[in-house]
């Protein structure tokens, strides 16, 4: 155990940090967006198989009850949404249990703001504008290139992850060394590839808008059909230097398909043997009276770590979980 009191990251990270603040609250103040502030605690969390959420106990009106620190504050700020809000934004503290290294700790901060009316195209924009605020002191100007995961594949590693089979995808690991046994799991192979052989080079030139991801992987986004008449989730994610910064959605307003997402996910829980996760009945509730519109969720630390061109999430955070 390392029993030093002082923090991981130096003076500069903790003034940058709150210089990061003020650019983005000053950003959205000038657009008209909202700030807000919701629970961290809920009675629900999320249901995805790849993120676990920290649980809690506490007492409501005399009766004990689990509750689950936010991996997001997704579900709450779509309740807002619902409720006539307008455009909104949040920074705030997220947990996602058991993420640790070089570019993860358990405990981060986010930012997340959601924009009625707005496309994905429009919510590229006003992220490279945003990017062009905050990063100014590394970069002349950000202009952000899009590209498409399947062609993303395609250029690196000569397949269409849309299409090909898992027998096709587990050659594809051992052509390029990557000899992991994981049975049957497709989009598990799919995603080793691309942690591995895709991701690492997004980035360097330019800023990259990763977007129409395979739509096993659409979780709250809405799907659509893409140029070449394939299904693909509406969605991207930004990357700067090999580093994933954010993660963008078309929003789902369909609460039964919504539904049927959030059962299917605890199927696949329970089948894994993993903590089965109560459903947001809140977030169905508001479903319909949600507007159609984009949101986004940013990595604050990681945004930290282009903008002070620093290597590790410890040396922009002051007590990572292995010293807080």
């Amino acid at each position: 155990m390392n029993s030093t009191y002082q923090p991981t990251c130096d003076l500069n990270a903790m003034r940058a940090r709150a210089t990061l603040y003020a650019q983005i609250r000053q950003f959205f103040a000038e657009r008209d967006v909202l700030e807000v502030e919701t629970p961290i605690l809920s009675q629900a969390g999320v249901t995805d198989v790849h993120l676990a959420s920290v649980q809690a106990q506490r007492h409501v009106l005399a009766k004990a009850h689990t509750h689950y620190l936010q991996t997001s504050p997704e579900f709450a700020m779509k309740r807002l949404l619902a409720s006539g809000s307008g455009p909104i934004y949040q920074i705030c503290k997220v947990f996602r249990d058991d993420e640790h290294g070089r570019k993860h700790n358990s405990e981060f901060t986010m930012l997340e703001w959601y924009r009625p009316g707005f496309s994905l195209k429009d919510l590229m924009f006003e992220v490279a504008d945003l990017l062009n605020v905050t990063l100014k002191a590394r970069f002349a100007e950000i202009r952000p290139t899009i590209l498409s995961y399947k062609h993303a594949f395609m250029d690196r590693l000569d397949i269409n992850p849309l299409q090909a089979t898992l027998q096709e995808l587990k050659d594809c690991c051992r052509r390029v060394g990557l000899n992991l046994d994981l049975g049957e799991d497709r989009l598990g192979y799919i995603d080793l590839l691309f942690s591995h052989m895709v991701e690492p080079s997004l980035g360097f030139d330019t800023a990259v808008f990763l977007t129409d991801f395979p739509p096993e992987m659409a979780s709250l986004a809405k799907t659509r059909i893409d140029e070449d008449g394939e299904l693909v989730a509406a969605r991207f994610e930004l990357y700067i230097e090999g580093l994933e910064l954010a993660n963008a959605y078309d929003e789902l307003i369909d609460a039964e398909v919504l539904r049927s997402r959030f059962e299917a996910d605890n199927a696949e829980r329970a089948r894994l043997g993993l903590h089965v996760m109560p459903i947001d009945e809140y977030l169905l509730a508001a479903l319909p009276n949600m507007p159609e519109c984009s949101g986004i969720a940013l990595g604050i630390d990681r945004l930290l770590m282009i903008a002070t061109n620093q290597m590790k999430l410890e040396q922009v955070i002051s007590f990572p979980a292995d010293i807080s």
